[in-house]
């Protein structure tokens, strides 16, 4: 009979990448150590070129997503902040573009940010630049489309808006600390952050991605449109901010501005598109 002993003794496939993925992490190469091949390197040592690889790569991927947050916390401090965030937060995925998306959350309860309250929101606005300047190109229905639909369905319509867009609400001055941390920009100039706070449109044009200030009715109906409110819901968000919130003049603006790539009706009404 023969002894199967040794080979049960040895970790499968699955376990040793498991492993390796731990080891990687944790700074702690025991669990895998045999099942690496020394080959004039001991399995620690050879762990170890691994980590700090898959490390800076990882730091220098948030870095490129963020780089006005790592501008704003200098450098050193950020391979800090992206070494705990890589370390509890690991890829899920092959595709490093979209790695980070909960960096900003993860900021924003890291006790060493403390001193940065606006930091988290910063992050949030580069993540959102990052989302944009990578959407899908999606062409925007004619201005003429909303005509199919029946007046009175019209308050059922779910309009669905251009990927290529997002909104953004902070109780910070983003914008202009965005600004005001990019190439070219003025050593000098200073941003007051107790100007308040700021709704802001981001969308991409082109090849580059524009910040606009929208008034707190507009930036309401938009964002509310994005959750894939109906328009009467969206339209309600922004008569809460003021009351004399014109609906038709809304939509012309949307429309005109290409934000609109369908539309369909709650509850499968007929005589929308689909989404």
């Amino acid at each position: 009979m023969r002894d199967f002993s040794a080979r049960r003794a040895m970790p499968t496939l699955s376990e040793i990448q498991v492993g390796f993925a731990a080891a990687i992490l944790r700074d702690d190469a025991t669990d895998v150590a045999r099942a690496i091949v020394p080959d004039g390197l001991t399995p620690a040592a050879r762990v170890q070129l691994y980590r700090n690889h898959v490390l800076s790569s990882l730091t220098e991927t948030l870095a490129t997503t963020y780089p006005v947050v790592c501008r704003l916390v200098d450098r050193r401090f950020f391979g800090f902040a992206a070494d705990a965030y890589i370390r509890h937060h690991p890829p899920a995925g092959p595709c490093l573009s979209e790695y980070g998306a909960t960096f900003p959350g993860f900021l924003g309860t890291f006790p060493p940010c403390a001193d940065y309250p606006y930091l988290a929101d910063v992050a949030h606005l580069e993540w959102a630049m990052n989302t944009v300047l990578h959407a899908d190109e999606t062409p925007p229905i004619p201005r003429t489309a909303l005509g199919e639909v029946r007046s009175e369905d019209i308050d059922r319509v779910v309009l669905r808006i251009d990927p290529s867009a997002a909104w953004l609400r902070s109780g910070w001055p983003i914008d202009r600390i965005w600004a005001a941390n990019q190439p070219g920009a003025d050593p000098h100039a200073t941003v007051d952050l107790g100007a308040g706070g700021v709704g802001l449109e981001i969308r991409r044009r082109d090849d580059a991605v524009a910040l606009r200030r929208l008034d707190a009715p507009t930036f309401a109906f938009r964002a509310a449109l994005t959750d894939s409110l109906t328009l009467e819901a969206a339209l309600g968000r922004a008569l809460g901010h003021d009351p004399g919130f014109d609906l038709g003049e809304a939509l012309r603006a949307i429309l005109d501005e290409a934000l609109v790539v369908g539309f369909t009706l709650e509850q499968g009404g007929e005589g929308g598109r689909p989404a």
